[in-house]
């Protein structure tokens, strides 16, 4: 806890944003962190509730009250300490992760919620500028060697936890810098690439080796997964070549939306769009889409499709429109019912008010139009929810103006390919099929093979995919040690 009056006394102080006006001419991040002061007062609003459901709500479980409570005193150096005992990387999770903490958080039931994220964000952040975070290094080698698939959040958390007990680590990725989505996917207005580079230095120095632009397991990958590979390994080679292999190669099979006029030119799956945009921004050729004085069509209502929204803006986008399937949510939850749990509520993104976004729910895409090849349009019918099933309603058809369409409508699972040649059996959604908990969790059918993050779990947030390559970091050590003093 941090003040025990303290949440009665001061409120919620949210990060200010930079002026739109100012943040859509470049691809910066424009969040301001709070500064000292600041942060303490907000760890001083951490209440003495008895039981610190945050900490459940998180799924990393992070000791939020502890950390709440060294910010208010002053002692910020055990703050990292106590905030990096749970999570690798809180310089990610401070930025992107949607909070479910602070969902959970006691003072919710009846006001603001304490402010975990911007006092993570504050936390990391000075522990860089005052040079706490430095490589760990084993100091002894445990000989064994262990490959990693995949170099997103759950592969880069599998790495460290793994080379810091002494195995030998090899993290491959198809693509020419490590980071997964986190570096391709979400845009550099909301993370800063650099945060990824010197956590890929860290770990560097701490054994781990990354092989880029290497293709594990499958030579034909679906074209709707971009990736930089000029190298292919066989799950052959890195069967034989390791002690154990984790796959965390992430869910990258977009869900399409197959209707009439899907062929034309200007319908795309939005990591067609972000990811050479982020490509761009680091230095690489121009976007082959450009939105610039486009009508603009994102059709689903998540992250991605938030991303796609503002990106738009930046390239200079006439009109947003975002579809939704789903009915519109409250403007607020209904607590008594929902706490300490995820709620149901309208939420309104950064990217969102960066220009006349025209949100439309319940909403269905029946068809795309164009003229010569190209999109010009897209029908549309409103849709009745009743007792959780949708149907169209008659006469609601109408029609949309669309030169770019981008779905952003989840993934579905990881590459086919990639399981197929480890011979790891899929579970009825086409994930790696692997437990949690008990004995053998995060096990695969094939042997010495693990899974982890969205690989297993499918499409799901970085802070899930941190927790499950952190527990199965552990397994992995135990499986190759025969025990383990990793952390659960």
């Amino acid at each position: 806890m941090g003040k025990p009056t303290g949440f009665m006394e001061r409120q919620r102080l949210a990060e200010a944003y930079e002026p739109v006006e100012t943040r859509l001419k470049h691809y910066r991040e424009f969040v301001a962190t709070l500064n000292d002061e600041q942060t303490r007062v907000q760890g001083s609003r951490c209440m003495d509730c008895g039981v610190p459901f945050c900490t459940n709500g998180c799924p990393v479980n992070n000791i939020i009250p502890d950390w709440n409570d060294l910010v208010y005193r002053g002692n910020w150096e055990q703050a990292l300490s106590v905030l990096h005992s749970t999570n690798n990387f809180p310089d990610f999770t401070g930025r992107i992760c949607p909070a479910p903490c602070e969902a959970a958080c006691t003072l919710n039931i009846n006001n603001e919620s304490v402010g975990i994220k911007s006092i993570e964000h504050a936390i990391v952040d000075k522990g860089w500028q005052m040079g706490w975070i430095v490589p760990q290094p084993s100091k002894t080698k445990t000989g064994k060697k262990v490959a990693i698939i995949g170099s997103g959040p759950a592969g880069l958390a599998a790495a460290q936890q793994l080379a810091r007990v002494g195995h030998d680590v090899t993290v491959f990725e198809k693509n020419a810098r490590p980071g997964g989505l986190l570096g391709y996917g979400i845009p550099d207005f909301k993370l800063d690439k650099s945060l990824i580079e010197r956590r890929v230095k860290q770990m560097e120095a701490e054994g781990v080796v990354f092989r880029t632009k290497v293709v594990v397991g499958c030579k034909v990958l679906p074209t709707c997964v971009v990736n930089d590979a000029t190298e292919f390994v066989s799950a052959e080679q890195v069967n034989n070549d390791f002690d154990a292999v984790v796959l965390a190669a992430g869910s990258e099979v977009p869900r399409d939306l197959m209707i009439p006029g899907r062929e034309l030119k200007g319908v795309y799956a939005a990591l067609e769009f972000l990811i050479p945009q982020n490509k761009f921004v680091s230095g690489g050729k121009a976007n082959p889409i450009n939105a610039k004085g486009k009508h603009v069509v994102v059709i689903g209502g998540g992250d991605t499709g938030s991303d796609c929204v503002g990106t738009s803006y930046r390239h200079g986008a006439a009109s947003v429109t975002q579809f939704e399937l789903m009915p519109q949510p409250p403007e607020e939850e209904d607590r008594p019912l929902t706490w300490p749990y995820w709620p149901l509520k309208m939420r309104t993104s950064s990217s969102h008010l960066e220009g006349n976004t025209q949100r439309r729910f319940a909403i269905a895409t029946k068809a795309f139009s164009g003229e010569k090849g190209a999109l010009k349009s897209l029908t549309t019918v409103e849709l009745d929810w009743k007792d959780g099933k949708m149907s169209e309603i008659a006469g609601s058809e109408k029609t949309f103006p669309a030169d770019l369409v981008f779905l952003a409508m989840g993934f579905l699972s990881p590459v086919g390919g990639l399981l197929d040649a480890f011979g790891v059996e899929k579970d009825a959604r086409g994930n790696a099929k692997a437990t949690t908990d008990g004995a053998g969790c995060y096990v695969t059918s094939a042997d010495k093979v693990f899974a982890a993050g969205d690989t297993r779990r499918g499409q799901s947030l970085v802070v899930w995919a941190i927790r499950e390559g952190r527990q199965c970091a552990r397994e992995v050590d135990a499986f190759l040690m025969g025990t383990s003093t990793l952390p659960r």
